[in-house]
């Protein structure tokens, strides 16, 4: 049997019903990628590196995934691709999502590729992560669903 890593994924909604989004999101991670162990509450921001007029239902969930980095990008990306999610950025912007899956952390694993970085390159700088993120390391012993 594979060994069980620690995961922590990055979710956001900023389109339709953001909180139905998120829930189908972690359901189909679930699925595909493994155990929930917990999950932050929801918070809401304004978009951060882009203009508009919806905001953000923002979360960060605990998973323990038998998949490697790059299965569990795939499986991301797909989830988003099934859930709406038609292109990452439009010419290196940011636009409006029904949905971003973003890995954060991997264990203590490093990965340094072109499409996937680990630990996430940007998530010190942005509060809805780290807010989130903290909410669930700072959990003991009990899964938390939003």
């Amino acid at each position: 049997m594979a060994q069980q890593a620690n995961i922590y994924l990055g979710l956001g909604s900023n389109l339709g019903d953001r909180h139905a989004m998120l829930l189908s999101a972690i359901e189909r991670l679930i699925v595909r990628v493994g155990p929930l162990v917990r999950c932050s509450s929801l918070i809401e921001t304004a978009p951060m590196g882009f203009e508009s007029e919806h905001a953000f239902m923002n979360a960060v969930a605990h998973f323990h995934t038998t998949l490697t980095p790059r299965e569990l990008l795939e499986a991301t990306q797909s989830i988003e691709r099934e859930l709406g999610r038609q292109h990452k950025s439009i010419n290196g912007h940011y636009t409006d999502r029904p949905i971003d899956i973003d890995i954060l952390l991997y264990d203590d694993l490093q990965v340094d590729e072109p499409d996937l970085k680990i630990p996430h390159p940007r998530m010190k700088e942005r509060p809805f992560v780290m807010q989130p993120l903290n909410e669930v390391l700072s959990f003991k012993e009990r899964t938390f669903i939003f």
